[in-house]
C-alpha cells in the first residue's frame, strides 16, 4: 500500500471503532448521540466534504462528492446518524479498494518503467571505464555490460557470451543466449557473462526510450464506452438531483408527511451516485491494458482495446512479420557423385565475398575457413563464377547454367534455386527460402477462431508468395507488390471494411509499413525487431516478434469489453431497481448503500479480472 492508501485505511478503522462506540449511546441522550456521531463522520468523510465544498465554490456542483454530502447531511438532519456515517465509511472502503486495484494494475504497466537504465559503462580509447548517463552515450561508442546490469541502449555484441533476461519487455520468462554479433535491446538485463558492445542508437532513439514514451501516453485515448460514461455522468448527476427534489415535493404537496418523503429523496440520492460506472468502466480498460502489458503487449489506449475486440481482418506484411526476413537453406539435391557437403562447400566458397542474402545463407551452412578463392566474378541477375581450390565453380540461376552449357535438372520445389557446377560438371542444386516464423501457422489458426481473417501482402514473386500463403493457410494474398502497391491494396481493404463497419488491423515491422499502420483501424508493430517509424505509427506494439501475441491481444480485449458491459449492465440494473423502490417508499438507507457502494465494490472486483487474462 502507498502512504495515501494506508492513511485512508487508518481513517476507516478509526471511524469504524468510533462508530461502534456511538451505537451504544442510548437514544434518550439525543444531543450527545448527535455530537458523538459527528466524530466518525468527520474522520472518514472530511475529504468528501472538502471536495464537495471546493466544487460548489468553483461552480462544479454536481458530482459524486456533492451527492454523498447532500445525502449524508440529509440523513443526519433526519437523525439517521448511523446510516449517514455508514454511507461514508462504505464509500471510502470502495475508494480504497479502487485505489488498490488501480495500483496493482499500474504496477503491471509501470513495470515497464523499471526498464529505464540508470547508467552506462563507457569504454574509453585508453581502456578506462567511465560510468555515465545513458543520454551521454553516442552511436559507435563501446560499452561494458556486466552481469546483473540493465542494457542501457540498443547495441551489438563485440565480445563475450551471456544470457539476457527479456521478461520486462516481452513477458517471456526464458533467457535468451547472446554472443558476438548478437543485437541487444535496451531495457533487458544481462544475467550471466560480461559483454562488450558497440552502440547502435542514442538513448533518445533506443527501444527503451520509445516504450517509456508510449507507456506514458497509453491512457490518453479513451474508448467510446469511457467517453459515453463521462458524458453520461455530466448530465446524469444534475438530473437525479432534480428528480430527488421532485420525489420530496410532489408527494408532500399531495399527501403531506414531509419528513417521510425527504427520506425517500435522500435514499434516491444515495442510490443514484454514479460511482460504480465512473470507477469501474475506466478501471476495466486500465486493467485490460495492464493485463496486456504483463504479456508483452503494449496497447496505446482503451479505444484500441475496443477496436481489437471487434477485429475482422488482419493484413500482414510477409517479410519480417510472417517470415524470419532472412534466407535459410531449405533443400539440397546433389548430383553426379558429389556429396551434399561438397556441394555446400563449393557454393559457399564461391560466394565468400558476396553480400547477397542467398550468399549469406549458403555461408551459414558450410565451413569455408580454409577455402582458397580467386577471380570471383559477379554476373548481375545470373550468379557468380570463381576459382575455388583451383576448380572453376559457377553458382547461380538456370540462365547461368544455360550460359555455361551445363546440363542440369530444373528444380521444381519451393524456394529460390541456386544451381552449382564444378569444373563444367553439374554438381546439384541448393534451395533457399525465407523461412516461416516458429508458431506463425498456429497463431493464424487461432486468429481465425476469433473470427479474424488473415490477408498477406508481399513483394515476392507469386510462386514463393503462394508457397508461404499455402503453408500458413492464408486464402487471400497479394504478390509482387511495390511499397506503394502495398499501401494501395491495404487502403482498399480498409475502406471496404469500413463501409461494412468491420475493423481492420495491419501488422508490420518495416519503415515502409508506417503509412498503412497509420491508415488502419489498429496498427500492430513488431516491437523489438520493428523500425522506429513502425512503432511510432502503430496502436499496438508487440514487445517481441511472436505472432501468437496478436490473437492473445484480441482475447484480452474481447474479455475486457465483456467485463465493461457486465459492469455497465449490473450497475444500471441494480440502481434502476432500487431507485424505483425508493420512489415507491419501499427502500431504506441500507439498501441504498448496497445499491451504491455495494455495486461499485462488486464492479471493481469484476474489473480486476481483466488483469489476469492469459
Amino acid at each position: 500500500m502507498t502512504k495515501k492508501q494506508k492513511k485512508l485505511l487508518y481513517r476507516i478503522i478509526i471511524s469504524l471503532v468510533l462508530f461502534l462506540l456511538c451505537i451504544f449511546i442510548p437514544e434518550e441522550y439525543a444531543l450527545v448521540r448527535a455530537l458523538a456521531f459527528l466524530a466518525p463522520y468527520i474522520v472518514v468523510g472530511y475529504d468528501v466534504i472538502k471536495k464537495a465544498a471546493l466544487n460548489i465554490a468553483s461552480g462544479r456542483i454536481f458530482d459524486e462528492n456533492f451527492l454523498m454530502l447532500a445525502a449524508t447531511l440529509g440523513a443526519y438532519a433526519l437523525k439517521e446518524y448511523s446510516e449517514a456515517v455508514m454511507v461514508l465509511i462504505l464509500y471510502q472502503i470502495g475508494e480504497l479498494f479502487q485505489s488498490c486495484a488501480v495500483s496493482k494494475t499500474r504496477k503491471s504497466i509501470t513495470a515497464l518503467m523499471d526498464i529505464r537504465p540508470d547508467y552506462a559503462n563507457r569504454v574509453e580509447e585508453n581502456g578506462e571505464i567511465n560510468v555515465v548517463s545513458p543520454e551521454e552515450i553516442s552511436v559507435g561508442d563501446v560499452i561494458l555490460i556486466k552481469s546483473g546490469e540493465r542494457i542501457p541502449v540498443d547495441c551489438v555484441v563485440l565480445k563475450g557470451e551471456s544470457y539476457i533476461d527479456t521478461v520486462s519487455l516481452t513477458g517471456e520468462a526464458s533467457p535468451v543466449a547472446v554472443k558476438e554479433d548478437s543485437r541487444l535491446t535496451s531495457g533487458c538485463v544481462n544475467i550471466s557473462g560480461t559483454l562488450y558492445a558497440r552502440v547502435l542508437k542514442p538513448y533518445s532513439e533506443s527501444t527503451v526510450a520509445k516504450i517509456l514514451e508510449l507507456t506514458e501516453k497509453s491512457a490518453e485515448k479513451k474508448s467510446k464506452s469511457e467517453n459515453f460514461i463521462t458524458k453520461f455522468a455530466k448530465y446524469y448527476t444534475p438530473a437525479v438531483c432534480l428528480l430527488a427534489v421532485l420525489i420530496v415535493l410532489i408527494p408532500t404537496l399531495i399527501y403531506g408527511d414531509f419528513a417521510s418523503h425527504v427520506k425517500s429523496g435522500l435514499i434516491f440520492l444515495v442510490v443514484s451516485c454514479p460511482c460504480a460506472l465512473v470507477i469501474s468502466v475506466p478501471l476495466s480498460f486500465f486493467c485490460g491494458i495492464g493485463g496486456a502489458s504483463k504479456n508483452g503487449i503494449l496497447i496505446k489506449g482503451a479505444v484500441y482495446i475496443e477496436a481489437l475486440s471487434k477485429l475482422k481482418t488482419v493484413i500482414f506484411d510477409k517479410t519480417g512479420t510472417l517470415t524470419k526476413g532472412k534466407f535459410e537453406v531449405s533443400e539440397i539435391r546433389s548430383a553426379n557423385g558429389f556429396t551434399e557437403k561438397e556441394l555446400l562447400y563449393y557454393a559457399a566458397a564461391a560466394e565468400k565475398y558476396s553480400g547477397h542474402p542467398i550468399a549469406a545463407a549458403l555461408r551459414n551452412n558450410a565451413d569455408i575457413s580454409g577455402a582458397v578463392v580467386e577471380n570471383a566474378e559477379q554476373s548481375v541477375g545470373k550468379g557468380i563464377r570463381a576459382l575455388v581450390d583451383g576448380k572453376n565453380i559457377s553458382v547461380g540461376n538456370k540462365t547461368l547454367m544455360y550460359d555455361e552449357n551445363i546440363e542440369f535438372e530444373e528444380f521444381k520445389g519451393e524456394g529460390t534455386a541456386a544451381y552449382v557446377s564444378v569444373s563444367g560438371v553439374y554438381a546439384g542444386v541448393i534451395a533457399v527460402k525465407d523461412m516461416i516464423k516458429d508458431g506463425a501457422k498456429e497463431a493464424l489458426e487461432t486468429l481465425k477462431k476469433y473470427g479474424a481473417e488473415p490477408v498477406m501482402l508481399t513483394g515476392d514473386k507469386e510462386s514463393s508468395g503462394k508457397s508461404v500463403a499455402r503453408e500458413l493457410g492464408i486464402e487471400k494474398a497479394y504478390f509482387e507488390l511495390l511499397p506503394a502497391d502495398k499501401v494501395g491494396i491495404a487502403e482498399k481493404i480498409i475502406s471496404e471494411n469500413k463501409a461494412e463497419k468491420r475493423i481492420t488491423a495491419f501488422a508490420g515491422d518495416g519503415i515502409n509499413d508506417a503509412p498503412v499502420l497509420t491508415a488502419s483501424d489498429v496498427g500492430i508493430a513488431m516491437g523489438v525487431i520493428g523500425s522506429d517509424a513502425a512503432i511510432e505509427a502503430s496502436n499496438v506494439v508487440l514487445m517481441d516478434d511472436n505472432l501468437s501475441k496478436i490473437p492473445l491481444a484480441i482475447k484480452i480485449s474481447a474479455k475486457t469489453m465483456k467485463i465493461v458491459k457486465q459492469n455497465i449492465f449490473f450497475a444500471l440494473a441494480v440502481k434502476a431497481a432500487v431507485m424505483i423502490l425508493s420512489v415507491m417508499g419501499l427502500a431504506n438507507m441500507w439498501l441504498a448503500i448496497f445499491a451504491d457502494v455495494g455495486t461499485a465494490f462488486l464492479a471493481i472486483l469484476n474489473a480486476i479480472r481483466a488483469l489476469k487474462i492469459k
